[in-house]
C-alpha cells in the first residue's frame, strides 16, 4: 500500500485528476493519428525520406517559434493557452479525415496539414507541461510528471494499436475522425477545473530581449545546459519513432498495419508499466539522468540486433520503460533547477530538444533506414546517445570540480531527504534550487 500511495500521491489532487483524464483521451487521438499518418505516406510514397520530411514538418515550428511559445507561457495564463490550442487542433484533424474519406488526399496535403498541427503543437507543449506545476505541490512534481510521462504513453499503447486494427478493418478516414473528437475530452477537463486551487506563477513582466535572457540563462548554468544538449542529440538522433517503427514494421519485418501498431504498443505498454512502478522512485538528478540515458541507449542498441519480431518485441516493451524514466527524469530535473520565472523558457528548450530537432533528424535518420535499413537507424540513435550522456556527466563533474570547496551547516531541523527542492522565487537567474536551505561557511 506505500508503494502504491508513492506512485499516486500527485493524484489526491481534483484538478490533476481532471487534467490526467482529458489528456488520456486526447493523447490516444493524437498517437492514433500519428500511426495512420506514417502509414498513409508509405502507402503513397513507400519511402522513408518522405516519412522523415513529414514528421519533420510537424516538429520544424517548435524548432522555429518554441522559444517565442514558452515566452508565452511564462506570461500568459496556461489554462487559456491550452483550451485555445487544444480547440483548434480540430480543424486539421477533421480535414485530413475528409481529404482520405473522399480519395483526394495527396502527399503536398499531408505536409501543409502536418505544417498546421505542428504549429498548433508548438504553441500548445510548453504551456501544457508547465502547467501541472501549477497544480500540484512542489514535492509531488517528480511524481506527477512521471505520471504525466505515463499518460503520454497510455496513449502511445491504445493509439497505434486501434490505428492497427481500424486501418486493417475500417480503412484510414475514421483514425483522423476520432482524433478530431479527442481533443474535446481536454477542453471539458480545463472548463471543469477549479480555478482557485490552480497556483499560478507569477508571470514574468514584459520587456525586451526576453529570449535572449532565456538562452543566457542556459548558457551561464550548466546544470541545465549539459543535459539539454544530452535531450538534443538524443531528440536528434534516437527519437525518431515515426519514421524507425513503421521502417522496422514495413521494410525489416514485410508486415502489415496491424505489426506496426503492436511495435508502437509494445513500446507504449513498457512505459506505462515502467512508469507505474517507477513513479514514487525517480529522484531527478544529473546522475540519475545520464544512467537513465545510457540504459535507454543500451536498449536501442539491442533492438538493432534483434534477428526476429518477438525478441524486437519484448526489447521495445523494455525501451519503453527505460524511454519514460530518461525522460521524465529530464524534464523534472529542469524544471527544478531553472528559476520559475524561466521554467517556461527552459521547457520550451526541452522540448525543441526532443521534438524540435526532427526537422533535422527525421531527414536524416528516414535516410539512413533507406540506406542501410531500420536497424543501422536505430543504432545510431543508440550510439549517440551513449556519446552524448557521458559526454554530459563529464562535463557537469568538470563544472562541479570548479565550484570552491564548502560545508553545509543546516539552519534548523533536517529537511525529508526525499523531499523536493523547493524552486522558491527569490533565487537569482543564475542560482539552481538546492534541495536545503544551508548556510555556507568555508572548510578549513
Amino acid at each position: 500500500m506505500r508503494v502504491l500511495g508513492a506512485t499516486f500521491q500527485s493524484l489526491t489532487n481534483r484538478n490533476l485528476r481532471l487534467f490526467f483524464g482529458g489528456q488520456t483521451v486526447s493523447v490516444i487521438g493524437t498517437w492514433l493519428q500519428k500511426a495512420a499518418q506514417a502509414w498513409l505516406v508509405l502507402e503513397l510514397t513507400g519511402s522513408g525520406s518522405l516519412l522523415g520530411v513529414t514528421a519533420a514538418l510537424q516538429q520544424l515550428p517548435t524548432l522555429l517559434i518554441g522559444l517565442w511559445s514558452g515566452l508565452l507561457a511564462d506570461r500568459l495564463d496556461k489554462r487559456r493557452i491550452i483550451l485555445a490550442t487544444q480547440s483548434a487542433a480540430i480543424l486539421p484533424a477533421a480535414a485530413l479525415g475528409l481529404l482520405t474519406l473522399t480519395g483526394t488526399v495527396q502527399l503536398w496535403m499531408i505536409l501543409c496539414l502536418a505544417l498546421t498541427v505542428g504549429i498548433i503543437e508548438a504553441l500548445d507543449k510548453p504551456a501544457r507541461h508547465t502547467f501541472v506545476v501549477e497544480l500540484v505541490a512542489p514535492a509531488q512534481l517528480t511524481n506527477a510528471v512521471t505520471l504525466n510521462n505515463t499518460v503520454f504513453n497510455i496513449g502511445k499503447v491504445a493509439g497505434p494499436a486501434l490505428a492497427g486494427v481500424l486501418i486493417a478493418g475500417a480503412g484510414i478516414p475514421l483514425t483522423f475522425f476520432l482524433n478530431a473528437a479527442s481533443f474535446l475530452a481536454t477542453v471539458i477537463a480545463l472548463l471543469l477545473m477549479r480555478t482557485d486551487l490552480i497556483h499560478r506563477t507569477e508571470p514574468a513582466p514584459r520587456r525586451p530581449g526576453q529570449i535572449r535572457e532565456g538562452l543566457r540563462y542556459v548558457r551561464r548554468t550548466p546544470a541545465l545546459l549539459g543535459p539539454l544538449v544530452l535531450m538534443a542529440v538524443a531528440g536528434t538522433l534516437a527519437y525518431e519513432w515515426q519514421v524507425t517503427l513503421p521502417l522496422l514494421a514495413h521494410d525489416t519485418f514485410d508486415a502489415d498495419p496491424r505489426v506496426f501498431g503492436l511495435l508502437y504498443s509494445a513500446m507504449g505498454m513498457g512505459a506505462v508499466v515502467g512508469g507505474l512502478a517507477l513513479a514514487g522512485l525517480l529522484r531527478a538528478n544529473a546522475d540519475v539522468l545520464v544512467t537513465t540515458g545510457l540504459v535507454f541507449s543500451g536498449f536501442l542498441l539491442l533492438i538493432a540486433l534483434s534477428p526476429v519480431l518477438p525478441l524486437t518485441i519484448a526489447l521495445l516493451f523494455a525501451l519503453g520503460a527505460a524511454s519514460i524514466a530518461f525522460r521524465a527524469v529530464a524534464s523534472t530535473y529542469l524544471q527544478l533547477t531553472a528559476n520559475p520565472e524561466m521554467r517556461g523558457r527552459v521547457t520550451a528548450l526541452l522540448l525543441i530538444a526532443f521534438t524540435g530537432t526532427t526537422p533535422l533528424g527525421g531527414p536524416l535518420i528516414g535516410w539512413i533506414g533507406d540506406l542501410a535499413g531500420a536497424p543501422a537507424a536505430l543504432a545510431v540513435g543508440g550510439a549517440g546517445t551513449a556519446l552524448a550522456a557521458v559526454a554530459t556527466y563529464a562535463y557537469i563533474r568538470r563544472d562541479s570540480a570548479r565550484l570552491p570547496v564548502a560545508t553545509p551547516t543546516l539552519t534548523g531541523e533536517p529537511d525529508d531527504p526525499h523531499a523536493q527542492p523547493d524552486p522558491g522565487p527569490h533565487r537569482r537567474p543564475d542560482q539552481p534550487a538546492h534541495p536545503r536551505r544551508v548556510q555556507l561557511r568555508p572548510r578549513p
